[in-house]
């Protein structure tokens, strides 16, 4: 059964070389790379997001996950970060399920496990230097589905936190069709915000999955037909 499990779960990943560098290490070469202009020659503002986007990574669990699980290998990484995404997809439907949106501290966790999917998808784009392209594209992808549904139950959550919307929600699936519509910008009009605080949501939900589909997936799209998130090689 331990046999069947490892190949289910790990496949040949183990045959794979062992990078010289661990996740940490990467990050602070990536924010020094920036900071030398190794690979763009940009400065003023350009270079200052850029750097502010890379440095952001080391604020939450993500890095360090992939840190702790690095030192078994390089397949156990993979692993590591697979179940930490399906864990920050789970989270919001278990507030949502359980109603626990009255307690402030689980909505501050769900914000800050929530930002770093935020922060995460303009950093792949804009600070990713010195960062080869990955393992498998497909992996990456089904990633990105993860992230956009991590995103959509998350707004879901904030939106059932209080009467921000025209009627109250009688459901907790209620909540996430609304958020899916929004992020999909259908707008059925059954649910629409009348408050300051709903119609900010609504708007940075609209802002972010408009940059989350067109950029993010156009790039991303590109970059599978050059066999590389960057034009340079790396694979350390």
């Amino acid at each position: 059964m331990k046999n069947i499990l490892k190949k289910l779960l790990l496949g040949k990943a183990t045959r794979g070389p062992k990078s010289k560098f661990n996740p940490l290490e990467k990050r602070f070469q990536n924010i020094k790379a920036i900071w030398n202009n190794d690979h763009e020659d940009d400065n003023g503002l350009e270079k200052i997001v850029r750097l502010l986007l890379s440095s952001s990574q080391l604020l939450f669990p993500g890095i360090y996950i992939k840190y702790l699980a690095n030192k078994k290998g390089v397949e156990y990484e993979d692993l590591a970060v697979d179940f930490y995404v399906l864990l920050k997809v789970w989270f919001p439907l278990l507030i949502l399920i359980n109603h626990w949106q009255v307690y402030h501290w689980v909505i501050g966790i769900l914000i800050y496990v929530f930002l770093e999917t935020v922060f995460y998808i303009p950093t792949l784009i804009f600070a990713s230097d010195m960062f080869s392209r990955p393992r498998s594209y497909k992996r990456s992808m089904l990633l990105l589905f993860f992230n956009y549904l991590e995103i959509s139950f998350a707004f879901a959550v904030l939106y059932s936190c209080d009467n921000y919307l025209n009627k109250p929600f009688l459901h907790w699936f209620d909540a996430i069709y609304f958020s899916i519509i929004t992020s999909s910008s259908i707008g059925y009009g059954d649910y629409h915000p009348v408050t300051t605080i709903g119609k900010f949501l609504v708007t940075t939900q609209a802002l972010l999955f408009l940059f989350f589909v067109v950029l993010f997936l156009n790039f991303f799209s590109s970059k599978i037909k050059a066999k590389g998130y960057f034009d340079h090689e790396n694979p350390d």
